[in-house]
């Protein structure tokens, strides 16, 4: 974090130019840890509303809440047949 201010500062600094910017290596994240991110849009306001309720009924945020819901769903289509198994379960 303080590295990309140092940057900006340099940027914003009229006696230094851009060339003069020093590298900064940035740690990069594992791939093997990476999550991945689902962005879903349109949904209706009654939905959001009843999927907020549902969690607080649940005590788990909506992320808790939906992804309990994706591997409740995920399992009843594996237990029918209809997606393969993961290894490893």
């Amino acid at each position: 974090m303080i590295h990309k201010c140092i940057k900006a500062y340099y940027l914003l600094s009229s006696d230094i130019l851009p060339a003069t910017i020093p590298a900064v290596d940035m740690p990069r994240k594992p791939t093997s840890d990476h999550q991945g991110t689902l962005n879903i849009r349109a949904i209706p306001k009654d939905i959001i509303y009843r999927l907020k309720m549902a969690a607080a009924a649940e005590h788990r945020t909506v992320k808790g809440f939906i992804l309990a819901l994706i591997e409740e769903r995920i399992q009843e289509l594996e237990q029918k047949g209809i997606l393969p198994k993961m290894k490893g379960k």
